[in-house]
């Protein structure tokens, strides 16, 4: 009798899950995403899997829905892979946020993760974790707590050793070398 409550409890969780997973969907359609009641489910099974894996443990509804609204408007995900994009963007989540020793807030790791995809990894994840968010993460190991006063958003420049070219000044040059 036990064992039926316990299963039924977490079937009630998963539908819950699922559909704010799915809710998401009003939102992202305007960007061309969408997830069916099956690949929602999935990603639903999937992140349980990620959660094992990194030894963590949510309440409530999760990190899925706004995981999804922050990244839903990248130029670098679509319909084509905006299923595998999620999966390993979950992923990547859960192992930073073990390796911020917890320090960071769900909201300052997506808004790093999500700026540093967009600006800096060009749609990578896998140099979105393996460079950006693994400096980062380091730096706060370490005791750096400056990302607290800006949310996590315009961070990695600071520990950034690629020298990144200027498009403005890129753009000034060649004005000058071809117009005048």
């Amino acid at each position: 009798m036990e064992d039926n409550l316990l299963e039924l409890m977490q079937l009630k969780k998963q539908e819950a899950e699922i559909t704010a997973v799915l809710a998401v969907n009003e939102k992202t359609e305007s960007f061309g995403l969408s997830l069916s009641y099956e690949e929602a489910k999935e990603l639903v099974a999937l992140r349980n899997d990620s959660l094992k894996n990194t030894q963590r443990v949510e309440f409530g509804e999760g990190i899925l829905p706004k995981l999804i609204y922050h990244f839903c408007d990248s130029q670098y995900i679509t319909q084509d892979n905006y299923m595998q994009t999620l999966t390993e963007l979950q992923d990547i989540f859960y192992q930073f946020k073990n390796e911020s020793e917890d320090n960071l807030t769900d909201d300052e790791l997506f808004t790093f993760m999500k700026e540093q995809f967009e600006e800096v990894c060009t749609g990578d994840l896998e140099y979105l974790a393996g460079t950006c968010l693994e400096k980062f993460t380091e730096a706060i190991r370490a005791g750096y707590r400056g990302y607290k006063q800006t949310g996590g958003s315009g961070e990695f420049s600071q520990f950034d050793e690629v020298t990144r070219w200027d498009r403005e000044l890129y753009l000034e040059v060649l004005k000058e070398i071809f117009w005048d």
